[in-house]
């Protein structure tokens, strides 16, 4: 099976932003101090929506080789892996992704071709991000459904770059609009522009020494989701108790290094994250094989196919 390392690539991005903002966000937020408004400006919300497009387009690559009642099988045993977390950290996004794809995702498979699913998506989008809706969870669906659209679409690369600046140049009039406005749409919209800037500037600088880095933290996206969590909520008492919050970024860095390196080690021995291989096993109701028998393993990574 040929995985496509970009979007792996992708996948370690989003779950490194994911760590540093979800560890702000559980520190107290008084009194401000200098690191918030950084962190607020360029990262707050910038990457889960990165994470919910992938998660669209990782529906599409799913459905290739396997039934849509599989398909259903595996988003039952992500709102269960969900609810697990829940027990334990409340801001888990699992549950929404299993419940959204059963419900937004697989209806719009049946769509033909990429540009209904894609103006689908907008649609809702914009609908979540009415004040009336509040946007947050509201938006995952639309998100799904914009990732699914665009993978089906398969823009060519050359829209990388002018799309990249586009991208850029509204995140920019969007964020000094929403400091000065204070209002939350056009914030929302700041960062769901500075989450696209961020996507296509990425493939645009991806390299091997940066790809390698940033792969093994996607492959294994699930299992660092759920354990970085947990770190958040064991650290949370140390967090509060620094009062410059650079203990955010300490901790944040520490735990993206560490399973940066789990993440490295275990894909030299086997072809599933800890968490991905018990999921792949509920889905299929049988225990899949993990182990990587020989470095010329079939179910490695094949060459990069590109992002069209």
């Amino acid at each position: 099976m040929t995985r496509i390392r970009e979007l792996d690539a992708l996948r370690g991005f989003a779950v490194g932003g994911i760590m540093l903002v979800n560890t702000w966000q559980h520190t107290d937020k008084e009194p401000p101090v200098a690191l918030d408004l950084p962190i607020e400006t360029l990262f707050q919300s910038r990457f889960y929506p990165i994470f919910s497009m992938l998660f669209g387009i990782s529906f599409l690559l799913f459905l290739r080789g396997n039934s849509r009642w599989a398909l259903l099988s595996r988003l039952f045993w992500l709102f269960c892996i969900g609810k697990v977390q829940h027990s334990f950290y409340e801001g888990e996004v699992l549950t929404d992704y299993a419940f959204w794809g059963a419900v937004a995702l697989l209806p719009a498979s049946f769509l033909p071709g990429g540009l209904p699913v894609l103006l689908l998506g907008l649609v809702a989008t914009a609908w979540a991000l009415l004040p009336q809706v509040g946007g947050g969870a509201m938006l995952i669906p639309g998100l799904l459904l914009i990732g699914m659209g665009v993978w089906r679409l398969r823009p060519p690369r050359s829209l990388l770059l002018p799309g990249f600046a586009v991208a850029a140049l509204a995140t920019a009039l969007l964020s000094a609009a929403s400091a000065s406005t204070g209002n939350w749409t056009v914030y929302s919209v700041a960062a769901l522009a500075g989450a696209a800037a961020y996507s296509l500037g990425l493939v645009l600088l991806l390299r091997p020494g940066l790809s390698a880095v940033l792969e093994p933290l996607g492959k294994t996206a699930l299992t660092n989701y759920v354990s970085g969590t947990a770190v958040i909520v064991l650290v949370t008492p140390l967090l509060n108790a620094d009062p410059t919050r650079w203990s955010v970024v300490a901790v944040a860095a520490l735990t993206l290094l560490v399973q940066y390196l789990f993440s490295r080690w275990w894909l030299t021995r086997f072809r599933y994250g800890p968490l991905e291989w018990i999921w792949r096993c509920l889905t299929r109701f049988r225990v899949v094989p993990n182990r990587l028998e020989s470095v010329r393993d079939q179910n490695r990574p094949l060459p990069d196919p590109g992002v069209p």
